[in-house]
């Protein structure tokens, strides 16, 4: 189970989230949010960042330009684009940063012309995304789209499982559920999230008697 840890603003708290396991780390380029981080300040945080670690830098209706040149001045290894953005725009982008995840609102028809966004992956939010609210994840039809599933909104350490034995995503992603104020992390919440998601993954797993060593291995972002 893939686990990003998103509205990261300080190295204390990257370095946090990585002790507890997380696999990704989100940088807030949003103007006007809570959690919004300087692109210099996540550089300086991203170059002190031990190996094997996603970084991804989160914006949202921004210039195409503007999201390719931040991505490479702070280091970072993906974007996600998070607001209206155009397929031509987010193809654009896709050519020119390592990794692109585009992010949809639950129940949006635009994710039944993912091909056009060119995208790595998806993620799926709740209709006001950063508010900490859990939307119906039955929205979430199930159909394969070709792409791994990262699902948020309103994820928290208490409903985390049941999310991922109801939508059996890819990954997961988090911001609020593990505050205890904006960009503020909790030790103790973070610890239990990435434990929790992680244990609800495992048990989607095949047993030995359904696993088929020629089936193609799990979706691995490392590979790109």
């Amino acid at each position: 189970m893939f686990v990003k840890i998103c509205g990261i603003t300080t190295e204390e708290d990257a370095l946090l989230a990585i002790g507890m396991g997380a696999d990704a780390l989100g940088f807030n380029f949003v103007p006007g949010s809570s959690r919004q981080i300087r692109p210099t300040v996540a550089r300086d945080i991203v170059r002190r960042l031990p190996g094997g670690v996603m970084t991804v830098g989160i914006f949202r209706d921004e210039l195409k330009e503007s999201v390719v040149e931040t991505v490479h001045e702070a280091g970072l290894q993906a974007a996600q684009l998070h607001g209206r953005e155009s397929a031509e725009d987010s193809a654009w982008i896709a050519e020119r940063v390592p990794y692109l995840i585009k992010a949809f609102i639950a129940g949006d028809p635009a994710i039944d012309d993912l091909d056009h966004y060119s995208a790595s992956a998806i993620l799926v939010d709740a209709p006001q995304p950063g508010s900490g609210e859990v939307f119906d994840w039955s929205l979430l039809d199930g159909r394969e789209r070709g792409r791994p599933l990262i699902l948020a909104g309103g994820l928290n350490p208490e409903n985390v499982a049941r999310a991922v034995g109801v939508v059996k995503p890819w990954g997961v992603d988090v911001a609020s559920g593990v505050e205890t104020s904006p960009g503020v992390k909790d030790p103790v919440k973070v610890r239990e999230f990435v434990m929790n998601a992680r244990d609800a993954g495992s048990a989607m797993e095949p047993t030995d008697e359904e696993f088929d060593p020629d089936a193609p291995r799990p979706y691995d972002w490392r590979d790109e």
